[in-house]
């Protein structure tokens, strides 16, 4: 079990969630994790989810979609990728398909510490302070927490 505390904060001025945590990896292992879809099933979503893949081409100009089940109920998501360094930066759109009118901006930056270890930072800006409020709503604050702290497993094995 990790040691790093996942920060997530909603800030006052835009409306944004920002995501900081540490990693005990460096940033190639995390970046992997964040763009081979074998990996990603692994950790991205709460515990009691199930993940598949309906098509995941993380790359400049690439696509995606999953979804999350949790017994008979079935989550969708996807978006688009506008830049992708590699080791560095994933730029991407993110949708819910329960609500598709709500698309969110979402910049993932990796920083290396030295060490094996890395800092990433993620945020999503969405269209408005009440659906960024309603995101956080949604339970994803538990979700990401439940996300990183099994991609600390994934990083692990």
């Amino acid at each position: 079990m990790s040691t790093h505390e996942t920060e997530i904060v909603a800030d006052p001025i835009v409306p944004l969630v920002r995501i900081t945590r540490v990693f005990d990896a460096a940033p190639e292992k995390v970046f992997r994790a964040h763009t081979d879809p074998d990996l990603l099933v692994r950790w991205l979503g709460p515990r009691d989810i199930v993940m598949t893949v309906d098509h995941y081409d993380c790359r400049t100009g690439g696509s995606y979609r999953y979804v999350h089940s949790r017994g008979d109920d079935q989550f969708g998501f996807y978006g688009c990728f506008h830049e992708v360094r590699p080791d560095e930066l994933i730029v991407q759109t993110f949708c819910f398909e329960g609500f598709p009118d709500s698309v969110a901006l979402e910049r993932l930056t990796l920083e290396g510490l030295g060490g094996g270890r890395t800092r990433l930072v993620a945020t999503s800006l969405v269209d408005s302070f009440e659906g960024r409020d309603a995101f956080v709503a949604s339970g994803m604050e538990s979700g990401v927490r439940q996300s990183y702290e099994r991609l600390d497993e994934a990083l692990a094995s």
